[in-house]
């Protein structure tokens, strides 16, 4: 994996999805007409996945996880710099061809019940994608519809075909979303924080499913969250965003077990523990609110809220991306080795 530290996999393979100095934002208007700045949802996000393996993008809200996510999904355009799908360049990707890139990529929306429509059964939302994208043989498309819903584990399938969504779980509800994203049959899957409405005692069961089908499938997945107690079960990678920007990105193992920006020190500790011995423990949070993404602020972006800031350098100049360890990668002024600074 390469990601913005431009460390490429070793075995040479081609990237599945390159990211390149990607912006994306969305123009202001006063009183309709007048322009009135940008939002700048995402501001500079580099990273490489290849096929098959898993990242998880971690934030809080407003951070530029969904406008990430929707622009790979095709459904934003790049203001600036590049997405390249399976060797297709979005930019330069539209109607047909756009149709066909869509399709190679799965999502797995937040809302299971609202990302269902309420008058159409089972079967009929899992045969709807493969009618758009020309598969006309009905059979063909039912036994496609059963084989997924089998490795959803929606099972007895010819149960579960009839029924609308107000009659399944929650659980089961999340499982369609799945097999909808699946059925047909992608080479990535994009998740939106797949489990954060859902009972705390379905998560796990459906983190696992999304886990096997990565494995069955060879699928690359984009695990979104705000949520870092969750990524454990699923990605090999992490990378943090805050206000548009990748602060840190590292294997999953090194950026749980030693991380490094104060903003993920921070994201860890907002995490839920579930051992009651630390209830009482005095957890360091984050003074203020995240920044306006019309107005960001200048040098570091985390600089306003940061404990660690130092006075001079973090609040006026950008902080690149520094090496602290072999594929971990954190922009933050304190693991500049010519400032002399550290923890």
């Amino acid at each position: 994996m390469s990601n913005t530290n431009g460390d490429p996999k070793s075995n040479g393979q081609q990237p599945l999805l390159q990211i390149q100095d990607l912006h994306v934002w969305y123009e202001l208007k006063r009183f309709g007409f007048g322009h009135a700045g940008y939002v700048r949802a995402v501001d500079g996000v580099t990273f490489d996945l290849q096929q098959g393996e898993a990242m998880a993008c971690v934030g809080e809200s407003g951070c530029g996880k969904s406008s990430l996510m929707k622009t790979i999904l095709g459904l934003n355009r790049p203001t600036k710099g590049d997405v390249v799908f399976d060797d297709q360049r979005l930019t330069e990707t539209f109607g047909e061809d756009l149709r066909l890139y869509r399709a190679k990529i799965g999502y797995v929306q937040q809302d299971p019940f609202g990302a269902l429509p309420p008058f159409m059964s089972v079967q009929r939302i899992l045969e709807e994608p493969l009618i758009i994208n020309g598969m006309k043989d009905k059979q063909a498309r039912l036994d496609r519809i059963c084989k997924t819903l089998e490795e959803v584990k929606l099972t007895p399938v010819e149960e579960v075909l009839p029924k609308f969504p107000h009659m399944l779980s929650g659980g089961q509800q999340q499982r369609v979303v799945i097999a909808r994203a699946m059925v047909m049959e992608p080479k990535l899957l994009v998740a939106d924080e797949p489990v954060s409405m859902l009972d705390a005692s379905v998560r796990v069961e459906i983190l696992r499913l999304l886990r096997n089908l990565q494995e069955t499938h060879d699928l690359a997945v984009i695990y979104i969250t705000h949520d870092l107690s969750t990524v454990r079960y699923f990605s090999e990678y992490i990378f943090v965003m805050y206000a548009g920007e990748v602060i840190e990105i590292a294997k999953m193992e090194d950026l749980l077990q030693d991380p490094k920006h104060p903003y993920t020190l921070a994201l860890l500790e907002a995490s839920s523990d579930p051992n009651a011995d630390n209830a009482l423990v005095m957890r360091e949070v984050p003074r203020g609110e995240p920044p306006s993404l019309v107005n960001p602020p200048q040098g570091c972006r985390f600089n306003p809220r940061c404990s660690k800031m130092i006075a001079g350098l973090c609040e006026v100049k950008e902080p690149p991306n520094f090496l602290v360890a072999p594929g971990h990668r954190v922009a933050c002024w304190l693991y500049d080795e010519e400032q002399n600074h550290a923890y």
